[in-house]
């Protein structure tokens, strides 16, 4: 920072240049006058102008510059009742008000962008939640206006509503499950219990659960069970984990398509990887997969009946235990999603 810029030095150049001119003045006065044996005078006199002036001027800058600060500080500051705001005269103050200013406006600027975003998170949340409330909400209501104008009294056609309704609520009943888990999971409500867990054990219980599901879309689960891997985790919440991305391996599946879970040890932890050979993912949808509400593939996800929530809540769920969650696909080709856990301390149970 140039010393030459502060308000003292700007004051103390305008009374030296005031002092020397008028030290000249006098010089020439004297010499017109055939006195120039009194010089000495001209000197004396520019002295005084010079500390005359310079006390002149640096009081005025500084009630200027005080004034001005402290109108510009009370405009930016945020903090309220925090006194008057003290003023080195021996720095660049504008230059340091000017630093101040740019700072300021950087953070207005992002608080701006931050306010934009979350109120356009807050439109699109709404926007999605009522929207995946409606469509279920609509069926059931359908169902029922069809039951009362007669369909009741026709037993396979009553049985077929009823039948219908009870998946829309099922569906509903999935959608507040899951916002219930991110709201738990962001307020920091959700408490992760940890287990030394069999993860290989878990998965094929998990897979067999879902067998089921998985025949009546020709879909094939291969579990690696060669060996055993003991993590530490939360079974209950690593289940909702691997259950939800094998899920998803059936809903963006193909016919006669397999869906492989393999367990790789890499030191202090253990990595998971659910691998299909599916629909896969875009490089575009890659990014946003993780968002609320966002489908990959809409009308196929809706029709299998997810909420939109699952790779949201995987992802807090993991990260909660320390993991690291990530994603491979080519479209066409399928996708692969990885995750870790900590491996668990040899003879813990």
């Amino acid at each position: 920072m140039s010393s030459e810029r502060t308000p003292k030095n700007v004051a103390r150049q305008s009374s030296v240049f005031i002092g020397v001119l008028s030290s000249v003045a006098v010089l020439v006065v004297l010499r017109v006058s055939d006195s120039l044996n009194l010089w000495a005078i001209s000197i004396i006199v520019g002295v005084v102008l010079e500390e005359l002036s310079y006390f002149v001027i640096y009081n005025a800058i500084e009630n200027y510059i005080d004034h001005r600060i402290q109108i510009l500080y009370k405009t930016i500051s945020k903090v309220k009742g925090g006194g008057d705001l003290t003023i080195n005269m021996d720095e660049d103050v504008v230059e340091l008000a000017n630093q101040d200013v740019m700072e300021w406006a950087e953070g207005q600027i992002e608080e701006i962008n931050l306010l934009r975003e979350t109120d356009s998170f807050r439109k699109d949340f709404i926007g999605n939640l009522a929207h995946e409330l409606k469509t279920p909400l609509f069926n059931i209501q359908g169902f029922i206006l069809s039951l009362l104008e007669g369909g009741i009294d026709d037993p396979e056609i009553n049985r077929k509503f009823l039948s219908k309704a009870e998946k829309n609520i099922d569906r509903m009943t999935r959608l507040l499950e899951d916002l219930d888990s991110i709201s738990k999971i962001e307020s920091g409500a959700m408490n992760i219990e940890l287990e030394t867990v069999d993860i290989v054990e878990l998965s094929s219980e998990i897979a067999e659960n879902l067998d089921r599901k998985a025949k009546d879309a020709n879909i094939q689960f291969k579990i690696r069970e060669e060996e055993e891997f003991k993590v530490l985790c939360d079974p209950n919440k690593i289940r909702q984990v691997l259950s939800n991305l094998l899920v998803n391996s059936i809903n963006y599946g193909v016919d006669n398509g397999k869906t492989k879970v393999r367990f790789y040890d890499m030191g202090d932890n253990i990595l998971i990887e659910v691998d299909d050979d599916g629909i896969g993912i875009s490089e575009v949808d890659l990014l946003r997969i993780y968002e609320r509400f966002y489908r990959v593939d809409k009308s196929r996800s809706r029709h299998a009946g997810g909420s939109g929530l699952g790779l949201s809540i995987v992802k807090h769920i993991v990260e909660a235990h320390g993991g690291n969650l990530h994603v491979r696909s080519t479209l066409g080709t399928g996708t692969t999603f990885g995750f870790t856990l900590q491996k668990a301390p040899i003879g813990k149970t």
